[in-house]
Order: C-alpha cells, then sequence, then structure tokens
C-alpha cells in the first residue's frame, strides 16, 4: 500500500492509516523500530508535526509506542504492565493478587521489588522505560519524588503507598503515615486509655516513615497518655503497657517475649501491629492492626490501567480487630 494524500480526510489520519496498514501486514513487526519523524516528513512531503500527531495518535491507541527523546517502535497488542514493590510481604501478596485478578486475560504484569535501593530501584525503571503500556510503582522514597520517574509519562505512571511529596500531577493511591496515623489512634482513643503506657517500637533504620514517631508523640501530648518511643522490642515486657509495633518480625519477637514471661495478649499487656495482612487474623487469636485496605488499592490500581483514568486518593487508615486491643 502506497500513501497517496487526497481530500477525503486530514493528512494527520490518511498518515496514521498507512502507518497501521504497515503493521497490520507485518511490515514491521512487535518492538521494531519505526522510520523517524524527519524521514516520513521528507519521504511524503509532509510537515514534522503532520508525522508527529500521527504518531500520536497511534500511541494513543496503543499501536506504538516511545522512548522519551528517542525512537517510536510498534507496540505489544497484549497490555503490559510494570508493577514495582519495596518488598514482599503478605499484605503486598494481597495487593498484587487483587490487582491481577481484575485484570483482563491479555494484561501482563511483571513484578519486582526494588527492595530499598536506589541504585537497583533507578535501574528497573530505567530499563522498563518505553517498554510496558503502564507503570504502577512504589516509590524508594516517602518524602522525595524519584527522579527518574519523570522520564516515564505521567499519564502511564501510578504512585501507590508512598506520597509525601509534590506529586505534580501524577496518579496516585497513596497511605497517610502521619495524619492517618493519629486519625487511626484517635479512634481507639478510649480502649488505649485502660493502659499504663503506649510504646512505639520503630527502628531509626526502617523505611516506615520516620515522621510517624512525631504524630504518635503529639496523640499522646494530645490525650494525655504516658509513652515511649523503642528502636528494638525490650528485653522484657512491661505489663500493662500497648504496644505498637511496625515491623512483623517485632511482632514475632513481642509475641515470643510474652510467652516467656507468661503475658497474655489483651489481658496483660496490648499489641497493635502495622499493616494488615492474613497472619494477624489468626495469630493469638487476632491481633489489632493498623492499616489501609491492601485489597482496594490492588483494585484501584486495575481501575487505572484498565480504564486510563487520573486518580489521586489517600486511602483512609483504620484499625483492624480493635475489640482486641
Amino acid at each position: 500500500m502506497e500513501l497517496k494524500f487526497n481530500h477525503s480526510t486530514t493528512k494527520v489520519q490518511q498518515m496514521a492509516d498507512y502507518i497501521r496498514h504497515s503493521i497490520e501486514v507485518n511490515d514491521y513487526v512487535v518492538g521494531e523500530k519505526l522510520p523517524s519523524i524527519n524521514y516520513l516528513s521528507r519521504t511524503y512531503n509532509v510537515s514534522r508535526d503532520t508525522v508527529f500527531k500521527a504518531f500520536l495518535a497511534l500511541k494513543e491507541k496503543g499501536i506504538i509506542n516511545s522512548i522519551q527523546g528517542k525512537s517510536y517502535y510498534v507496540a505489544n497488542p497484549s497490555t503490559n504492565i510494570f508493577l514495582l514493590l519495596d518488598e514482599y510481604t503478605p499484605f503486598k501478596e494481597a495487593l498484587y493478587n487483587n490487582f491481577v485478578q481484575q485484570l483482563p486475560s491479555n494484561y501482563k504484569v511483571d513484578l519486582w521489588f526494588h527492595q530499598y535501593n536506589k541504585n537497583l530501584f533507578d535501574a528497573l525503571v530505567e530499563d522498563a522505560i518505553g517498554r510496558y503500556n503502564k507503570y504502577v510503582v512504589m516509590n524508594y522514597d516517602n518524602e522525595n519524588f524519584s527522579d527518574v520517574l519523570t522520564k516515564i509519562d505521567k499519564d502511564r505512571l501510578l504512585l501507590i503507598d508512598f506520597g509525601k511529596f509534590d506529586k505534580n500531577g501524577y496518579s496516585y493511591v497513596c497511605q497517610d503515615f502521619d495524619k492517618g496515623f493519629y486519625d487511626a489512634l484517635t479512634t481507639v482513643k478510649e480502649q488505649l486509655s485502660a493502659y499504663d503506657k503506649l510504646v512505639y517500637i520503630l527502628n531509626k533504620n526502617h523505611k516506615h516513615p520516620q515522621s510517624s514517631k512525631e504524630y504518635f508523640k503529639r496523640f499522646c501530648a494530645d490525650n494525655g497518655f504516658a509513652h515511649e518511643v523503642k528502636d528494638e522490642v525490650p528485653g522484657e515486657i512491661a505489663a500493662n503497657n500497648c504496644y505498637i509495633v511496625i515491623k512483623q518480625t517485632d511482632v514475632v519477637d513481642l509475641i515470643k517475649q510474652s510467652k516467656k514471661q507468661h503475658l497474655q495478649m489483651s489481658r496483660d499487656f496490648g499489641l497493635i501491629a502495622y499493616n494488615e495482612n492474613p497472619f494477624y487474623e489468626v495469630l493469638e487469636n487476632g491481633i489489632p492492626c493498623i492499616s489501609i485496605d491492601f485489597n482496594q488499592l490492588g483494585n484501584l490500581a486495575a481501575d487505572f490501567v484498565i480504564e486510563g483514568k487520573k486518580i489521586q486518593s489517600y486511602l483512609p487508615t483504620v484499625i483492624y480487630r480493635e475489640n482486641l486491643i
């Protein structure tokens, strides 16, 4: 098929139709680089803007893709999703499962973990640029937007979980580790008042936002609670203290220590974990937990991927099994 312009429609539409037909008859195959804008402009005696708009129209339909500042190439007919999380945990598995289950069968998800390693994060994102239809990324840092993410088309990127930074028009579904934490504790203020002291266990080197410590202290000061912040699980659990624990391994260590001291949770001491996962439903007859709904996060991420609509939302932080505090 030769390209001969006529007056049936715009030159942009005719150029787009020509390129699309060339792809359909396998003149260009998946992953193959298309002729440059300059080449097509010279060959068919049209402006560079006409070729660019034709490419843009095909890109919006998912027929072609581009690498920022580089070339255009034929896109995969299946929809490929880049999902980058921080590290494996049971609640991340719940997020992933809900996300994947909502997607049509021709959607393929590549799951990666950056393990809070900045070099690994940057390398994974750099390698993924231009290869996927949509990007769902748990940022490396809660406070700072990673520069490498600016290389991804805003309309294709969804930021999840972390998000205490200027998101500059990007779509996001995040949790508030500060005020959301404060507000969640407020909902169980009456139950917490039964304890002599509230103890927040968060290691200073842990990637959970350290700013949450200040909001814990503020909550305790505002409500007259004796309180303490510790890096590690204490060697001895104090009776009638309530421990709010971030790391799952610290939850396990605290329960082990309680058994050594023959202390019973909810009777002799309190325990509130962070980030809901299936283990907390059954461990020790149920452990209270502060969390967002990671199933909802997965569902909203799937909506973004399928519908392509901008979303900007902070999910509510709630207390699960508050009756056990």
